[in-house]
């Protein structure tokens, strides 16, 4: 069950609202299950159905109109609460809404249990799986009623409610989510013909450009510069940027002026203070080293740094953590603006639906994610090409740490943020199974000479016996196969590859390990080639070497096959 609580100024407006059934098709049967002394008039069951609507507003504006004339009335004097079960749910009977919502009033502090100046309300139900609660926030006594955390105050009593019916326990969030459009945004989008309402369409846009930004001004210059979209900044006096709203163009009100959205109001971390501080914790990508005959690939670099996570939430702090998986979130919000537009949807989708995961309670420490968010800006001038191998390489690493936020998350005990990683884990599968397509395919038309092919097969049992039979038996194994050849004819030793790549991380959860060794090896093999006719090469292209320093060794033993780079003068 879930509640969702408002305010208004007009009782009239409301109670019309709740009985009509000509312009509101869902509302059928509406009638009284409950109110503050069980006597008041049913609009639902009279014969006179404007007369009883105008009573049962006289009652319940009473006391509104008494302390009006003593000037103590709130201005916005409606309380609204409407309640709705989960789907799945068995139908409540009446006299059960009538005891919820006896139960929420008083949680509330709308009409404490017991106490007689509690205020007055009603329950509606018009359809059977929800129900509305109208009162007046104005008590016996002529006091405004005390009803501060409402909407927690009602989770917490619904989340009871749940557990004593047998009902479907829904995932409760801890306010980090983003705000769910209203009900006149949705049925504006509807009339419109739009799939989005404006609030979900500048919530994506704002975080697809926060993704590629690399300072606060740039981001506030490319929001300037999206089409359809209006921006207004609001400085200091000093000449800071104090904030930003934006609007869809179009979009207006009833006087004709744009529906601005504030930062916060699209999420509670777009907000611009929010936005400074993630975009002023970015790192460079590493450059090319010097006498390197190969620039670094971004689709690589993206990989190895997100590769790191799973890490960082095994052995970082919490601030460090949630750090790094709001930086994973930079990084899929970036996907869907550089993958091929058959991937884009389900890419989409992933990042629409990770974003609840991205924000916790948990105050992230932005500083500690700076290498992974400055290699996803690296990303934005490498738009997906060729066979899209980078591409899928860096979603075999996005689904696994996906894997691995949503435990962290559930070790916390943050049920939303779970719910999100799940569903956006089988957009990023299904994005990943489409990705991979095209590269193994090209791979394994590359197929080695059997002789070859078998070498690597004697290799994989010796390295890996314990996945070996998996990887051989994988319709991924000739890609796999053909990669270790291209690895092995540019000089690499396959043999220290594939040790190399089953020490990266563990294989256990992989859902195909031939296909997770590919992209490991095809990482690896792009990289320094460290072997002396590679070292001759690069001497005759780039001047003599020098000897080696007393106490360096050609090669690091923590990357097998990967010599260290070459000093020239």
């Amino acid at each position: 069950m879930i509640a969702k609580i408002s305010s208004g100024k007009s009782t009239a407006g409301l109670i019309r609202y709740l009985f009509d059934t000509k312009k509101a098709k869902d509302h059928t049967d509406p009638h009284l299950v409950a109110s503050w002394d069980g006597f008041a008039p049913d609009p639902g069951r009279a014969d006179d159905v404007d007369a009883a609507k105008k009573r049962l507003v006289a009652d319940l504006d009473l006391r509104v109109k008494q302390a009006r004339r003593l000037g103590r009335a709130p201005e916005r004097h409606v309380w609204h609460c409407s309640i709705r079960a989960a789907p799945g749910d068995r139908h409540l009977t009446d006299p059960e809404w009538a005891h919820i919502a006896h139960r929420i009033v008083a949680a509330t502090g709308i009409a404490p249990e017991g106490d007689p100046d509690g205020c007055r309300w009603v329950a509606v139900r018009h359809a059977d799986d929800h129900i509305h609660i109208a009162a007046t926030k104005v008590r016996g006594d002529l006091r405004t009623a005390r009803h501060w955390n409402d909407y927690l105050k009602a989770d917490k009593e619904l989340a009871a409610v749940e557990k004593e019916y047998g009902l479907n326990q829904v995932v409760r969030g801890d306010r980090t989510a983003a705000k769910r459009p209203t009900r006149a945004e949705t049925e504006k989008a509807r009339r419109t013909g739009t799939t989005l309402t404006s609030r979900e369409r500048l919530r994506t846009t704002v975080r697809q450009l926060v993704s590629v930004a690399t300072s606060p001004e740039e981001f506030l210059h490319l929001l300037d510069g999206v089409e359809g979209v209006l921006i207004d900044v609001r400085h200091f006096p000093s000449g800071d940027v104090r904030g930003y709203k934006v609007a869809v163009e179009g979009d207006t009100n009833a006087a004709g002026e744009p529906i601005w959205f504030s930062g916060a109001k699209l999420a509670p971390d777009l907000s611009f203070p929010k936005i400074a501080e993630r975009l002023t914790a970015i790192e460079a990508p590493p450059a090319a080293e010097p006498g390197s005959l190969r620039q670094p690939n971004p689709w690589h670099q993206a990989t190895a740094a997100a590769e790191r996570i799973p890490y960082h939430l095994d052995h970082s702090d919490d601030a460090a953590a949630q750090a790094h998986i709001a930086a994973l979130g930079e990084a899929i919000d970036i996907l869907p603006l550089l993958a091929p537009s058959h991937l884009r949807p389900q890419l989409q989708q992933a990042a629409t639906a990770f974003e609840r995961a991205t924000r916790s309670r948990i105050r992230a420490q932005q500083a500690q994610a700076r290498a992974l968010r400055g290699a996803v800006r690296a990303l934005r001038t490498s738009p997906v090409a060729g066979d899209g191998s980078g591409l899928a390489m860096f979603l075999d690493i996005a689904v696994l740490v996906v894997i691995t936020a949503a435990r962290w998350h559930q070790a916390r005990r943050h049920d939303q943020q779970v719910a999100a990683a799940h569903q956006a884990l089988v957009h990023l599968q299904a994005a990943y199974q489409q990705a991979t397509a095209g590269p193994l395919a090209a791979l394994a038309r590359r197929k080695p000479p059997a002789h070859t092919t078998e070498r690597h097969a004697q290799r994989i049992l010796m390295i890996l016996p314990d996945h070996a039979q998996q990887v051989l038996d994988d319709p991924a194994w000739p890609a796999l196969a053909a990669a270790l050849t291209e690895a092995e004819t540019t000089g690499h030793d396959p043999e220290q590859l594939l040790q190399h790549a089953a020490r990266q991380r563990t294989l256990d959860d992989a859902r195909s390990t031939a296909k997770t060794l590919t992209w490991r090896i095809q990482r690896l093999a792009a990289r320094q080639v460290r072997s002396d006719r590679a070292r001759a090469t690069q001497a005759r292209t780039s001047g003599a070497a020098l000897p080696a320093q007393p106490g360096q060794t050609p090669s690091s033993p923590s990357q097998p096959g990967l010599a260290a780079p070459t000093r020239h003068r």
